[in-house]
């Protein structure tokens, strides 16, 4: 009897990253964006880590990757942990929370993806072919769209949180410990979004 071999479907590379871990306020956000295997890299020529780019430029590299989910087979997704959330669980199961719930949404199949991840994050265990990346933002362009994609959706997130809390300047700082927004926390007290287990650590404010 004659044997074949099942020909192995080519993987999805998928690029992850998040922003806004260290913020006093607001969410912390995850990016995943999923390349389709015969993906042209060429398309992403000059992108670079998000913490490098302008805020202008992150925008323009997040139209663009509307255009590539428009008419390249990328797919993406961007999940919020809130601050309750980060002092409920910790930031670091916030952050495997939304890379999970990301994943979900994106309906990421485990055995057809190979997971790039900045730094020390992980996904769930299931995705076998995973590898965290030291730096990984600077390095893989996969993992500076994701990078991207997280913080202008948060960036954005935080300028509409600022109409709701005014005085905090949030659309400036998006949250970060900066001293005008410790000088209004000194004024004002803590608001419904900040994270009170990062403020015990910040005496400067009480």
């Amino acid at each position: 009897m004659q044997h074949t071999t099942a020909r192995k479907r080519p993987r999805h590379t998928v690029g992850i990253d998040e922003a806004g871990r260290g913020p006093l306020a607001g969410p912390v956000a995850v990016g995943v964006v999923i390349f389709p295997p015969a993906f042209d890299w060429r398309l992403l020529r000059g992108l670079r880590d998000s913490k490098q780019l302008s805020a202008e430029m992150r925008e323009v590299w997040y139209a663009r990757l509307l255009v590539l989910e428009r008419d390249h087979g990328v797919r993406f997704a961007v999940s919020f942990s809130s601050a309750r959330t980060i002092d409920r669980r910790g930031i670091v199961r916030a952050v495997s929370g939304g890379i999970g719930r990301a994943l979900v949404r994106l309906e990421a199949e485990p055995k057809r993806c190979e997971i790039l991840l900045d730094g020390a994050l992980a996904a769930p265990p299931h995705f076998a072919r995973q590898r965290t990346i030291i730096r990984g933002d600077e390095k893989e362009k996969a993992i500076m769209l994701a990078s991207v994609a997280a913080k202008v959706r948060r960036d954005r997130h935080m300028r509409r949180l600022a109409k709701r809390f005014p005085g905090y300047e949030l659309e400036v700082h998006k949250g970060y410990g900066t001293k005008a927004h410790r000088d209004a926390l000194k004024r004002l007290g803590p608001c419904d979004i900040h994270r009170r287990t990062f403020l015990r650590s910040l005496s400067s404010w009480t």
